[in-house]
């Protein structure tokens, strides 16, 4: 027998509350020992995985721009990401790696893994995610062009569905030179599958 709870209105539930239907809802018990803090849990985890909404990538860049002659390719491979699927609400995560090539200015390094993060910690898919993230490059920096791949496992593929544990999802864009020219974007796509150990 399902535990009962009184219904709440979206207008007036905490967070908390709307944690404790669903505990009801998938037929256990919110006052249960080990579920009684789950609700309060539940949302301190929700806040900082989707603290993303909370942050202007555009200024985060902007706080970090150096004029610099250069225009070789910059390229910031593997940069860990976790991420929401926002059609089941169950983790993504994988890798991206980020490549431009300047045109006058360019970003402090650990502004790249940060614009990542922004825009990982909401509710994505990974096709939107990794536009975004080049997109606000070449809007911030206007760099001759800039390429984005992410390669990452869904757990909506892995836990329900099809259910296919070694499944991944490879998505790319490129802008500007990247796209235009073959040479520029083979180049990146060489160096980022390169495993080779840089120290």
């Amino acid at each position: 027998m399902k535990p009962t709870l009184e219904p709440t209105t979206l207008t007036s539930a905490t967070f908390e509350d709307l944690v404790r239907e669903i505990i009801v809802r998938v037929g256990e018990d919110p006052r249960r020992e080990g579920l009684e803090e789950t609700p309060a849990r539940v949302a301190k985890a929700y806040a900082q995985i989707t603290r993303g909404y909370q942050e202007d990538p555009e200024a985060l860049l902007k706080k970090a721009l150096f004029t610099v002659n250069y225009d070789e390719m910059v390229i910031v491979k593997d940069i860990e990401m976790f991420s929401l699927c926002e059609h089941h609400m169950l983790p993504f995560f994988g890798r991206v790696h980020v490549a431009y090539i300047p045109n006058g200015k360019v970003i402090g390094l650990s502004k790249i893994p940060r614009l990542v993060e922004i825009f990982a910690r909401r509710l994505q898919i990974q096709e939107r995610l990794t536009m975004q993230i080049a997109q606000t490059i070449q809007k911030t920096i206007e760099p001759q062009g800039v390429g984005v791949v992410i390669e990452a496992r869904h757990l909506c593929m892995m836990m329900r569905g099809v259910e296919k544990q070694h499944s991944a999802a490879v998505t790319s864009s490129m802008l500007g030179c990247f796209r235009e020219e073959q040479e520029t974007r083979s180049e990146f796509l060489a160096l980022i599958r390169e495993k080779n150990r840089v120290v």
